[in-house]
């Protein structure tokens, strides 16, 4: 398996770092169904190309508030 394969799927803490989010607030988005994810068992996963996705579509345009 590749690098980039590898990294495709993170987890609740990988994800909040790479949000820059504390594990609360994004596990409360979650629970929200705010952030595309898929429990496993007990635990979350997410796609880094699904949250990529989710990020872009979040921008807000300029000068709105």
């Amino acid at each position: 398996m590749s690098n980039g394969q590898q990294d495709q799927v993170m987890t609740l803490e990988e994800l909040s770092l790479y949000l820059k989010l504390p594990k609360s607030t994004v596990y409360k988005l979650v629970q929200e169904g705010r952030i595309p994810g898929q429990k496993l068992g007990k635990q979350w996963r997410f796609g880094k190309q699904a949250i990529d996705q989710w990020l872009n579509t979040q921008q807000t345009p300029e000068g709105r508030k």
